[in-house]
């Protein structure tokens, strides 16, 4: 690697305790508290992470309460948040510590790494956090950080990219303060070494960074292909039923696995290329589910919501049905869905349906 391996270290380190932000989570060493960041953390900015780790915190301050709580109860408090399947693996993996560890966080990276949802970088950060596990810890900061800092060249999101990126990182680890050197790595990356216009003039390691000499900054780490975002349109039924909406629940795996939601239909785009296309196949939704429609169709209006692999672009329509809901649906009342603690992508839905029915 060739760097002086003490001077970096130093050099970060006291840079570190100088300007690191004052987070809730760095004032704990309870392991189960910086377990809850660093999975609220993951594709989260730090500024929406804090207002959900302290109501999180202040509804289930110990481990024990989080595993005694019911997972719609823990759902509702991450309604927001987004990638749903943090929260349920968070809740599973609590249950199985309370049950087969007593409640103690596992300090051992194999017991650890074995819970539900935990992987390496979850591992490596929590563990040398809380009990100073000499392991490296790398997040997407780390590892433009380091990509920059040691001149790889190879893409990182490839074997031998990544690869170069993880024996930097287990190389500069120290063996004394694990937990305060990858927090800092990852400040680093966040306040200075940013992936746009990076500030390498601000830089503590910049005397001995590859980019920085060789003016490559801008250009490290390189990203060879990125997933591709892909469209999906949707028509959405706000179904009215004695003064209730209907919903229906999401596949238990999947996009927003478990959550209710409006009944809807996806195609690919162009799939209804009118008006008359997609009332007939609403209507067509809508015999399925057994609901007898009672008038029109009422167009409410169009939405959009971005996740990191779909887009979503909907149509959303109401109608008022006929006779009880059909078994498998949940009727919700006017004056209480929009309270629901929900998906953003669903709640754009629900906004339009309920807007126009006074």
């Amino acid at each position: 690697m060739g760097l002086p391996v003490a001077s970096v270290q130093q050099a970060l380190l006291e840079w570190y305790r100088k300007n690191r932000r004052d987070l809730p989570w760095r004032r704990t060493d309870d392991p189960y508290r910086i377990w809850l960041s660093e999975v609220m953390l993951q594709q989260t900015r730090v500024d929406t992470a804090i207002s959900y780790y302290e109501r999180f915190i202040e509804r289930f301050p110990t481990l024990h309460d989080l595993a005694a709580a019911d997972l719609d109860e823990v759902l509702a408090l991450w309604a927001g948040l987004g990638y749903y399947n943090r929260a349920r693996n968070l809740h599973a993996a609590v249950r199985e510590v309370a049950a087969a560890y007593s409640g103690r966080v596992p300090a051992e990276p194999e017991a650890f790494g074995a819970l539900p949802g935990v992987g390496p970088y979850t591992t490596a950060a929590v563990l040398s956090i809380a009990y100073g596990k000499p392991l490296p810890a790398v997040d997407g900061n780390v590892q433009r950080v380091l990509a920059r800092l040691c001149g790889v060249s190879e893409p990182v999101d490839r074997a031998s990219g990544r690869r170069a990126v993880q024996d930097a990182a287990a190389a500069l680890v120290p063996d004394d303060a694990p937990g305060d050197w990858n927090q800092a790595l990852m400040e680093l990356g966040a306040l200075v070494c940013r992936p746009a216009s990076p500030n390498c003039s601000a830089c503590p390691l910049r005397a001995w960074c590859r980019a920085a000499e060789d003016g490559t900054a801008d250009v490290l780490p390189v990203v060879q292909g990125r997933t591709a975002v892909r469209p999906v349109e949707r028509l959405v039924a706000g179904i009215v039923a004695d003064n209730a909406l209907l919903f229906v629940q999401r596949p238990s795996e999947g996009l927003l696995a478990g959550m209710w939601e409006l009944p809807a239909l996806e195609a690919a785009p162009g799939t209804w290329p009118s008006p008359l296309a997609r009332e007939r196949a609403l209507r067509g939704l809508l015999h399925e589910l057994g609901v007898r429609v009672q008038g029109t169709l009422r167009f409410c209006g169009r939405t959009e919501h971005r996740f990191s692999h779909v887009e979503w672009r909907m149509w959303v329509y109401r109608c008022d049905a006929q006779g009880p809901p059909p078994a498998g649906l949940r009727a919700v009342a006017l004056d209480r869905v929009l309270a629901l603690p929900t998906a953003t992508g669903i709640k754009k839905t629900l906004r339009l349906a309920v807007q126009q029915m006074g």
